[in-house]
Protein backbone atom coordinates (compact mmCIF):
# COMPACT_ATOMS: atom_id res chain seq x y z
CA UNK A 1 0.00 0.00 0.00
CA UNK A 2 2.26 2.64 -1.39
CA UNK A 3 -0.57 5.17 -3.02
CA UNK A 4 -3.38 7.03 -1.59
CA UNK A 5 -6.39 8.44 -3.62
CA UNK A 6 -8.15 11.46 -2.20
CA UNK A 7 -10.86 12.76 -3.08
CA UNK A 8 -11.78 16.12 -2.95
CA UNK A 9 -15.33 16.93 -3.58
CA UNK A 10 -16.05 20.98 -3.36
CA UNK A 11 -19.23 22.93 -4.45
CA UNK A 12 -17.91 23.72 -7.67
CA UNK A 13 -15.98 20.45 -8.51
CA UNK A 14 -14.55 17.50 -7.74
CA UNK A 15 -10.86 17.11 -7.75
CA UNK A 16 -8.90 13.46 -7.24
CA UNK A 17 -4.98 13.31 -6.60
CA UNK A 18 -3.27 10.14 -6.60
CA UNK A 19 -0.60 10.80 -3.83
CA UNK A 20 3.51 8.38 -3.16
CA UNK A 21 4.29 7.76 0.00
CA UNK A 22 7.13 10.53 -0.90
CA UNK A 23 4.01 12.83 -0.59
CA UNK A 24 4.37 13.41 -4.47
CA UNK A 25 1.27 14.18 -6.45
CA UNK A 26 1.63 11.48 -9.68
CA UNK A 27 -1.97 11.47 -10.73
CA UNK A 28 -4.31 14.61 -10.73
CA UNK A 29 -8.53 14.79 -11.79
CA UNK A 30 -10.81 16.84 -12.08
CA UNK A 31 -14.69 17.79 -12.69
CA UNK A 32 -16.69 20.77 -12.85
CA UNK A 33 -19.84 20.08 -10.67
CA UNK A 34 -23.35 21.76 -12.42
CA UNK A 35 -25.17 23.92 -10.08
CA UNK A 36 -28.98 24.79 -9.55
CA UNK A 37 -30.78 28.35 -8.71
CA UNK A 38 -34.44 27.10 -9.30
CA UNK A 39 -35.06 30.09 -6.88
CA UNK A 40 -33.42 33.36 -5.52
CA UNK A 41 -31.59 32.29 -2.44
CA UNK A 42 -31.71 28.48 -3.50
CA UNK A 43 -28.62 26.66 -4.20
CA UNK A 44 -28.87 22.78 -5.51
CA UNK A 45 -26.79 19.98 -6.88
CA UNK A 46 -28.17 17.04 -8.76
CA UNK A 47 -26.81 14.21 -6.33
CA UNK A 48 -25.97 11.91 -9.17
CA UNK A 49 -23.66 14.56 -10.72
CA UNK A 50 -21.80 14.23 -7.31
CA UNK A 51 -20.74 10.92 -7.32
CA UNK A 52 -20.29 10.43 -11.70
CA UNK A 53 -17.80 13.53 -11.50
CA UNK A 54 -16.07 12.13 -8.67
CA UNK A 55 -15.86 8.89 -10.10
CA UNK A 56 -14.61 10.80 -13.31
CA UNK A 57 -11.82 12.70 -11.68
CA UNK A 58 -11.11 9.86 -9.63
CA UNK A 59 -10.46 7.77 -12.77
CA UNK A 60 -8.42 10.61 -15.13
CA UNK A 61 -6.05 10.30 -11.94
CA UNK A 62 -5.67 6.91 -11.59
CA UNK A 63 -5.25 6.32 -15.18
CA UNK A 64 -2.45 9.08 -14.83
CA UNK A 65 -1.03 7.82 -12.19
CA UNK A 66 -0.99 4.40 -13.91
CA UNK A 67 -1.06 2.81 -10.49
CA UNK A 68 -4.29 1.39 -8.34
CA UNK A 69 -4.38 3.11 -5.21
CA UNK A 70 -4.18 1.34 -2.11
CA UNK A 71 -6.87 3.12 0.24
CA UNK A 72 -8.64 6.38 -0.13
CA UNK A 73 -9.55 9.01 1.66
CA UNK A 74 -12.19 12.04 1.27
CA UNK A 75 -12.65 15.50 2.08
CA UNK A 76 -15.79 17.51 1.11
CA UNK A 77 -18.19 20.93 1.19
CA UNK A 78 -19.65 20.33 4.54
CA UNK A 79 -22.81 21.37 5.15
CA UNK A 80 -24.60 20.21 2.09
CA UNK A 81 -27.00 17.52 2.58
CA UNK A 82 -28.76 14.77 0.33
CA UNK A 83 -31.63 12.54 1.29
CA UNK A 84 -32.36 8.97 -0.76
CA UNK A 85 -34.27 6.22 -0.33
CA UNK A 86 -32.26 3.38 1.57
CA UNK A 87 -33.66 0.82 -0.86
CA UNK A 88 -33.23 1.76 -4.36
CA UNK A 89 -30.18 4.43 -3.59
CA UNK A 90 -32.25 7.19 -5.46
CA UNK A 91 -31.89 10.55 -4.06
CA UNK A 92 -35.03 12.59 -2.73
CA UNK A 93 -35.07 15.72 -4.67
CA UNK A 94 -31.60 17.46 -5.18
CA UNK A 95 -28.77 18.09 -2.88
CA UNK A 96 -29.08 21.52 -0.82
CA UNK A 97 -26.19 23.22 -0.82
CA UNK A 98 -24.57 24.78 2.21
CA UNK A 99 -24.61 28.45 0.23
CA UNK A 100 -28.92 27.88 -0.41
CA UNK A 101 -30.59 30.43 2.33
CA UNK A 102 -34.32 29.25 1.71
CA UNK A 103 -34.71 28.16 5.77
CA UNK A 104 -33.69 31.82 6.81
CA UNK A 105 -36.66 32.44 7.96
CA UNK A 106 -37.44 29.51 9.78
CA UNK A 107 -33.86 30.46 11.48
CA UNK A 108 -35.05 33.74 12.47
CA UNK A 109 -38.28 31.78 14.30
CA UNK A 110 -35.38 29.80 16.30
CA UNK A 111 -33.76 32.82 17.37
CA UNK A 112 -34.63 32.15 21.39
CA UNK A 113 -33.37 29.03 20.78
CA UNK A 114 -29.63 30.05 20.20
CA UNK A 115 -28.05 29.52 23.36
CA UNK A 116 -29.42 26.26 24.01
CA UNK A 117 -28.16 25.05 20.15
CA UNK A 118 -24.85 26.96 20.87
CA UNK A 119 -24.38 25.18 24.24
CA UNK A 120 -24.78 21.70 22.03
CA UNK A 121 -23.22 22.45 18.83
CA UNK A 122 -20.90 25.54 18.96
CA UNK A 123 -22.70 26.83 16.26
CA UNK A 124 -24.68 30.11 15.31
CA UNK A 125 -28.23 29.79 14.01
CA UNK A 126 -28.04 30.08 10.21
CA UNK A 127 -29.22 28.83 6.59
CA UNK A 128 -25.72 27.56 5.87
CA UNK A 129 -25.84 24.53 8.39
CA UNK A 130 -27.89 21.01 7.74
CA UNK A 131 -30.31 21.06 10.24
CA UNK A 132 -33.21 23.47 8.66
CA UNK A 133 -32.52 21.81 5.30
CA UNK A 134 -33.05 18.56 6.39
CA UNK A 135 -36.24 19.62 8.19
CA UNK A 136 -37.16 21.55 4.85
CA UNK A 137 -36.98 18.15 3.03
CA UNK A 138 -39.03 16.43 5.57
CA UNK A 139 -41.80 19.12 5.91
CA UNK A 140 -43.58 16.98 2.96
CA UNK A 141 -45.87 14.90 4.66
CA UNK A 142 -44.95 11.86 2.55
CA UNK A 143 -41.33 12.20 2.84
CA UNK A 144 -41.69 12.59 6.54
CA UNK A 145 -44.06 9.86 6.60
CA UNK A 146 -41.39 7.02 4.87
CA UNK A 147 -38.58 8.89 7.00
CA UNK A 148 -40.50 7.69 9.95
CA UNK A 149 -40.73 4.58 8.94
CA UNK A 150 -37.44 3.76 8.47
CA UNK A 151 -37.08 3.92 4.50
CA UNK A 152 -34.97 7.46 3.66
CA UNK A 153 -31.46 8.06 4.83
CA UNK A 154 -29.89 11.08 4.94
CA UNK A 155 -26.21 12.38 5.32
CA UNK A 156 -23.49 15.10 4.13
CA UNK A 157 -21.68 14.30 0.71
CA UNK A 158 -19.20 12.22 2.48
CA UNK A 159 -21.65 9.75 3.65
CA UNK A 160 -23.12 10.33 0.40
CA UNK A 161 -20.40 9.27 -1.83
CA UNK A 162 -19.11 6.91 0.79
CA UNK A 163 -23.09 4.61 0.54
CA UNK A 164 -22.43 5.17 -3.36
CA UNK A 165 -18.33 3.88 -3.49
CA UNK A 166 -19.22 0.39 -0.86
CA UNK A 167 -22.30 -0.39 -2.55
CA UNK A 168 -24.84 0.87 0.18
CA UNK A 169 -22.77 -1.27 2.59
CA UNK A 170 -21.84 1.60 4.18
CA UNK A 171 -23.61 4.56 5.82
CA UNK A 172 -21.55 6.59 8.60
CA UNK A 173 -19.71 10.03 8.74
CA UNK A 174 -16.89 11.28 10.62
CA UNK A 175 -17.14 13.76 13.55
CA UNK A 176 -15.67 16.81 11.80
CA UNK A 177 -18.92 16.66 9.19
CA UNK A 178 -21.60 15.69 12.06
CA UNK A 179 -20.05 18.70 13.51
CA UNK A 180 -21.53 20.92 10.68
CA UNK A 181 -24.89 19.88 10.90
CA UNK A 182 -26.26 21.90 14.00
CA UNK A 183 -27.58 17.88 14.95
CA UNK A 184 -24.29 16.63 16.89
CA UNK A 185 -23.49 17.33 20.47
CA UNK A 186 -19.88 17.89 20.31
CA UNK A 187 -19.58 17.65 23.97
CA UNK A 188 -20.55 14.14 23.64
CA UNK A 189 -20.04 13.45 20.19
CA UNK A 190 -23.05 12.06 19.28
CA UNK A 191 -26.24 12.99 17.76
CA UNK A 192 -28.34 14.88 20.48
CA UNK A 193 -31.96 13.57 20.62
CA UNK A 194 -33.52 17.03 21.61
CA UNK A 195 -32.09 18.68 18.77
CA UNK A 196 -33.02 15.52 16.16
CA UNK A 197 -36.84 16.35 18.06
CA UNK A 198 -36.51 20.14 17.69
CA UNK A 199 -36.16 20.13 13.82
CA UNK A 200 -37.90 16.67 12.93
CA UNK A 201 -35.22 14.64 12.17
CA UNK A 202 -35.61 10.64 12.92
CA UNK A 203 -32.46 9.17 14.50
CA UNK A 204 -32.50 6.83 12.49
CA UNK A 205 -31.77 8.29 8.87
CA UNK A 206 -28.99 9.87 10.33
CA UNK A 207 -25.15 8.48 9.38
CA UNK A 208 -23.01 6.14 11.95
CA UNK A 209 -20.21 8.37 13.37
CA UNK A 210 -16.63 7.27 12.96
CA UNK A 211 -13.24 8.29 13.83
CA UNK A 212 -12.03 10.56 10.63
CA UNK A 213 -9.21 7.58 10.54
CA UNK A 214 -11.60 4.66 10.92
CA UNK A 215 -12.76 2.30 7.99
CA UNK A 216 -15.57 3.17 5.97
CA UNK A 217 -15.93 0.25 4.58
CA UNK A 218 -14.31 -0.77 0.93
CA UNK A 219 -15.60 0.27 -2.69
CA UNK A 220 -17.23 -2.11 -4.66
CA UNK A 221 -14.94 -3.37 -7.64
CA UNK A 222 -17.05 -1.75 -10.65
CA UNK A 223 -15.61 1.75 -9.88
CA UNK A 224 -12.28 1.05 -9.93
CA UNK A 225 -11.62 -2.48 -11.22
CA UNK A 226 -10.50 -3.35 -7.54
CA UNK A 227 -11.66 -2.96 -3.97
CA UNK A 228 -10.37 -0.19 -2.25
CA UNK A 229 -10.32 0.65 1.67
CA UNK A 230 -11.81 3.92 2.60
CA UNK A 231 -9.95 5.19 5.53
CA UNK A 232 -10.01 8.88 6.28
CA UNK A 233 -12.70 11.14 6.07
CA UNK A 234 -13.32 14.61 7.20
CA UNK A 235 -14.80 18.11 6.17
CA UNK A 236 -12.58 20.37 3.87
CA UNK A 237 -11.41 22.77 6.53
CA UNK A 238 -10.69 20.15 9.07
CA UNK A 239 -8.95 18.13 6.17
CA UNK A 240 -6.62 21.24 5.52
CA UNK A 241 -6.05 21.90 9.32
CA UNK A 242 -4.87 18.21 9.38
CA UNK A 243 -2.95 18.75 6.29
CA UNK A 244 -1.21 21.52 7.49
CA UNK A 245 0.31 19.17 10.38
CA UNK A 246 -1.95 21.17 12.80
CA UNK A 247 -2.76 18.61 15.60
CA UNK A 248 -1.68 20.18 18.75
CA UNK A 249 -3.11 23.30 20.80
CA UNK A 250 -2.35 26.16 19.37
CA UNK A 251 -1.90 25.65 16.33
CA UNK A 252 -3.63 26.85 13.45
CA UNK A 253 -3.95 27.48 9.38
CA UNK A 254 -5.81 30.30 7.07
CA UNK A 255 -6.63 29.19 3.78
CA UNK A 256 -6.94 32.63 1.44
CA UNK A 257 -9.57 32.25 -1.25
CA UNK A 258 -12.64 34.09 -2.24
CA UNK A 259 -12.88 34.39 1.56
CA UNK A 260 -10.85 33.15 4.06
CA UNK A 261 -10.76 30.62 6.38
CA UNK A 262 -9.29 30.21 9.77
CA UNK A 263 -8.66 27.45 12.15
CA UNK A 264 -7.18 27.39 15.66
CA UNK A 265 -6.67 23.90 17.04
CA UNK A 266 -7.88 24.00 20.77
CA UNK A 267 -7.00 20.49 21.60
CA UNK A 268 -8.95 18.36 24.09
CA UNK A 269 -10.59 21.59 25.50
CA UNK A 270 -14.04 23.16 23.73
CA UNK A 271 -13.18 26.98 23.81
CA UNK A 272 -16.09 28.88 23.92
CA UNK A 273 -17.65 30.36 20.88
CA UNK A 274 -19.26 33.87 20.17
CA UNK A 275 -18.42 37.36 18.23
CA UNK A 276 -18.46 35.27 14.91
CA UNK A 277 -16.13 32.16 15.60
CA UNK A 278 -17.57 28.75 15.51
CA UNK A 279 -16.56 25.74 18.20
CA UNK A 280 -16.21 22.55 15.95
CA UNK A 281 -14.51 19.23 16.11
CA UNK A 282 -11.58 19.05 14.08
CA UNK A 283 -8.86 16.11 14.41
CA UNK A 284 -5.30 15.16 16.26
CA UNK A 285 -2.36 13.45 15.12
CA UNK A 286 -3.97 10.07 15.33
CA UNK A 287 -7.21 11.46 13.38
CA UNK A 288 -9.05 10.89 16.45
CA UNK A 289 -11.67 14.10 17.66
CA UNK A 290 -10.25 17.35 18.75
CA UNK A 291 -11.50 20.62 18.64
CA UNK A 292 -10.80 24.03 16.61
CA UNK A 293 -12.35 27.41 16.80
CA UNK A 294 -13.45 28.80 13.04
CA UNK A 295 -13.64 32.23 12.11
CA UNK A 296 -14.67 33.17 8.27
CA UNK A 297 -14.17 36.40 6.61
CA UNK A 298 -16.58 36.55 4.01
CA UNK A 299 -14.12 38.85 1.78
CA UNK A 300 -10.12 37.74 0.78
CA UNK A 301 -9.01 36.93 -2.49
CA UNK A 302 -12.29 38.49 -3.54
CA UNK A 303 -11.53 41.99 -2.87
CA UNK A 304 -8.62 41.37 -5.61
CA UNK A 305 -10.92 40.10 -8.25
CA UNK A 306 -13.20 43.53 -7.53
CA UNK A 307 -10.61 45.81 -8.33
CA UNK A 308 -9.84 43.71 -11.39
CA UNK A 309 -13.19 43.38 -12.88
CA UNK A 310 -14.97 45.74 -11.09
CA UNK A 311 -12.73 49.06 -11.26
CA UNK A 312 -10.38 47.92 -13.81
CA UNK A 313 -7.18 48.88 -12.26
CA UNK A 314 -5.76 45.77 -12.80
CA UNK A 315 -5.33 43.42 -15.43
CA UNK A 316 -4.35 40.02 -13.69
CA UNK A 317 -4.09 39.10 -9.71
CA UNK A 318 -0.41 38.42 -10.01
CA UNK A 319 -0.13 42.62 -10.84
CA UNK A 320 -0.38 43.31 -7.26
CA UNK A 321 3.09 42.01 -5.73
CA UNK A 322 4.76 44.05 -7.77
CA UNK A 323 1.93 47.18 -7.15
CA UNK A 324 2.11 46.65 -3.13
CA UNK A 325 5.77 46.96 -3.21
CA UNK A 326 6.14 49.70 -5.50
CA UNK A 327 4.68 52.13 -2.75
CA UNK A 328 6.16 52.51 0.90
CA UNK A 329 2.74 52.22 2.43
CA UNK A 330 -0.78 53.22 1.86
CA UNK A 331 -0.70 56.56 2.09
CA UNK A 332 -3.35 56.36 4.97
CA UNK A 333 -5.22 54.72 2.86
CA UNK A 334 -7.52 51.97 4.53
CA UNK A 335 -10.29 49.54 2.54
CA UNK A 336 -12.35 47.45 4.28
CA UNK A 337 -13.40 45.02 1.74
CA UNK A 338 -17.34 44.39 3.40
CA UNK A 339 -18.80 43.65 -0.01
CA UNK A 340 -20.91 40.98 1.28
CA UNK A 341 -20.62 42.39 4.77
CA UNK A 342 -18.75 41.90 7.70
CA UNK A 343 -17.97 37.99 9.00
CA UNK A 344 -15.57 37.17 12.02
CA UNK A 345 -14.43 38.65 14.17
CA UNK A 346 -17.65 41.35 14.03
CA UNK A 347 -20.21 40.21 12.22
CA UNK A 348 -22.44 42.75 10.68
CA UNK A 349 -24.06 41.83 8.07
CA UNK A 350 -24.96 45.09 6.65
CA UNK A 351 -22.00 46.51 6.93
CA UNK A 352 -20.76 47.50 3.04
CA UNK A 353 -17.12 47.75 1.58
CA UNK A 354 -15.74 51.40 2.41
CA UNK A 355 -12.36 53.06 1.51
CA UNK A 356 -11.16 55.84 3.92
CA UNK A 357 -8.16 58.41 3.21
CA UNK A 358 -8.32 59.05 -0.05
CA UNK A 359 -6.54 62.08 -1.51
CA UNK A 360 -5.22 63.54 -4.73
CA UNK A 361 -2.15 61.75 -4.27
CA UNK A 362 -3.99 58.32 -3.83
CA UNK A 363 -2.59 56.02 -7.02
CA UNK A 364 -3.77 52.11 -8.20
CA UNK A 365 -1.00 51.23 -6.39
CA UNK A 366 -2.20 52.30 -3.05
CA UNK A 367 -5.38 50.98 -3.59
CA UNK A 368 -3.60 47.25 -4.16
CA UNK A 369 -1.86 47.79 -1.43
CA UNK A 370 -4.74 48.61 0.83
CA UNK A 371 -6.77 45.69 -0.25
CA UNK A 372 -3.92 43.09 0.20
CA UNK A 373 -3.03 44.68 3.72
CA UNK A 374 -6.85 44.36 4.41
CA UNK A 375 -6.36 40.64 4.36
CA UNK A 376 -3.13 40.53 6.83
CA UNK A 377 -5.47 42.79 9.03
CA UNK A 378 -8.74 41.01 9.25
CA UNK A 379 -6.48 37.57 9.80
CA UNK A 380 -5.36 39.37 12.70
CA UNK A 381 -8.38 40.44 14.33
CA UNK A 382 -9.63 37.13 14.06
CA UNK A 383 -6.57 35.21 16.03
CA UNK A 384 -6.42 37.74 18.25
CA UNK A 385 -10.22 36.98 19.11
CA UNK A 386 -9.19 33.29 19.42
CA UNK A 387 -6.82 33.91 21.47
CA UNK A 388 -8.61 35.34 23.84
CA UNK A 389 -11.34 32.70 23.78
CA UNK A 390 -8.97 29.63 23.51
CA UNK A 391 -6.57 30.83 26.44
CA UNK A 392 -3.76 28.97 23.16
CA UNK A 393 -0.48 31.16 21.99
CA UNK A 394 0.66 30.04 18.90
CA UNK A 395 4.01 30.58 17.72
CA UNK A 396 3.65 30.07 13.75
CA UNK A 397 0.58 30.55 10.89
CA UNK A 398 0.22 27.60 8.59
CA UNK A 399 -1.22 29.14 5.03
CA UNK A 400 -2.55 27.91 2.25
CA UNK A 401 -5.03 29.11 -0.64
CA UNK A 402 -4.08 31.15 -4.13
CA UNK A 403 -3.54 34.40 -2.44
CA UNK A 404 -0.55 32.76 -0.69
CA UNK A 405 1.26 33.04 -4.05
CA UNK A 406 1.75 36.30 -2.86
CA UNK A 407 4.89 36.97 -1.63
CA UNK A 408 4.79 40.31 -0.49
CA UNK A 409 1.23 39.68 1.57
CA UNK A 410 2.85 36.50 3.17
CA UNK A 411 5.82 38.51 4.11
CA UNK A 412 3.16 41.52 5.50
CA UNK A 413 0.96 39.00 7.28
CA UNK A 414 4.17 37.99 9.65
CA UNK A 415 4.86 41.48 10.08
CA UNK A 416 1.31 42.32 11.33
CA UNK A 417 0.92 38.93 13.11
CA UNK A 418 4.32 39.11 15.00
CA UNK A 419 4.65 34.88 14.04
CA UNK A 420 5.98 33.23 11.49
CA UNK A 421 4.11 32.50 8.14
CA UNK A 422 4.38 29.18 6.59
CA UNK A 423 3.36 28.19 3.48
CA UNK A 424 3.50 24.59 2.09
CA UNK A 425 5.08 23.86 -1.48
CA UNK A 426 1.63 22.46 -1.83
CA UNK A 427 -0.82 24.26 -0.97
CA UNK A 428 -4.15 21.91 -1.75
CA UNK A 429 -3.72 20.90 1.79
CA UNK A 430 -7.26 19.96 1.90
CA UNK A 431 -6.89 16.74 -0.63
CA UNK A 432 -3.62 16.39 0.97
CA UNK A 433 -5.32 16.01 4.75
CA UNK A 434 -7.64 13.63 3.30
CA UNK A 435 -4.81 11.38 2.01
CA UNK A 436 -2.97 11.80 5.25
CA UNK A 437 -5.80 10.29 7.58
CA UNK A 438 -5.93 7.58 5.27
CA UNK A 439 -2.40 6.77 4.78
CA UNK A 440 -1.32 7.11 8.42
CA UNK A 441 -3.99 4.90 9.66
CA UNK A 442 -3.28 1.87 6.95
CA UNK A 443 0.32 2.10 7.28
CA UNK A 444 1.53 4.23 3.89
CA UNK A 445 3.00 6.32 6.60
CA UNK A 446 4.15 5.34 9.59
CA UNK A 447 2.97 8.11 11.61
CA UNK A 448 1.89 11.37 11.14
CA UNK A 449 5.04 13.17 11.18
CA UNK A 450 6.46 10.98 8.53
CA UNK A 451 3.74 12.18 6.76
CA UNK A 452 4.35 15.52 7.27
CA UNK A 453 7.96 15.20 6.56
CA UNK A 454 7.07 14.83 2.77
CA UNK A 455 6.05 17.94 2.71
CA UNK A 456 8.27 21.52 2.45
CA UNK A 457 7.78 24.70 3.98
CA UNK A 458 8.69 28.47 2.89
CA UNK A 459 8.96 30.07 6.10
CA UNK A 460 8.08 33.76 6.24
CA UNK A 461 9.65 35.79 9.17
CA UNK A 462 8.62 39.01 10.67
CA UNK A 463 10.95 41.75 10.09
CA UNK A 464 11.99 45.09 9.94
CA UNK A 465 7.87 45.82 8.88
CA UNK A 466 6.78 44.87 12.16
CA UNK A 467 6.89 48.44 13.66
CA UNK A 468 5.13 50.27 10.55
CA UNK A 469 2.66 47.22 10.58
CA UNK A 470 1.50 47.65 14.31
CA UNK A 471 0.81 51.21 13.87
CA UNK A 472 -1.34 50.45 10.70
CA UNK A 473 -3.42 48.37 12.77
CA UNK A 474 -4.75 51.29 15.01
CA UNK A 475 -5.92 53.04 11.26
CA UNK A 476 -7.29 49.48 9.98
CA UNK A 477 -9.43 49.47 13.56
CA UNK A 478 -10.51 53.00 12.95
CA UNK A 479 -11.59 51.96 9.43
CA UNK A 480 -13.61 49.19 10.49
CA UNK A 481 -15.11 51.45 13.29
CA UNK A 482 -16.33 53.73 10.35
CA UNK A 483 -17.60 50.62 8.29
CA UNK A 484 -19.39 49.31 11.44
CA UNK A 485 -20.89 53.18 12.24
CA UNK A 486 -22.54 53.23 8.70
CA UNK A 487 -23.93 50.03 8.74
CA UNK A 488 -25.75 50.37 12.20
CA UNK A 489 -26.67 54.58 11.43
CA UNK A 490 -29.67 53.41 9.45
CA UNK A 491 -32.23 55.97 10.85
Amino acid sequence: MKHVLAIDQGTTGSTCLVIDAAGRIVGRGYREIPQHFPQPGWVEHDAHDLIACTLAAAHDAIAQANVMPGVIGITNQRETVVMWDRSSGEPVGRAIVWQDRRTAQRCGELARESDAIAARTGLVIDPYFSATKLEWLLSHDTIAQRAERGELLAGTVDTWLIWNLTGGEVHATDPTNASRTMLFDIGALDWSDDLCRMFGVPRRMLPEVRASSASFGTTRSEHFGAQIPIHGVAGDQQAALYGQGCWRPGEGKNTYGTGAFLLLNTGRKRAAAGGGLLATVACDETGAAAYALEGAIFIAGAAVQWLRDGLGIIERAAETERLAASVESTGGVYFVPALVGLGAPYWEPGARGTIVGLTRGTTRAHLVRAALEAMAYSTADVLALMRARSGASFEWLRVDGGATENAWLMHFQADVLGVPVERPDVIETTALGAAGLAGVSTGVWPNAAAFLATREYHRFEPGSGVGAARDGARGWARAVRTTLAWARDAG
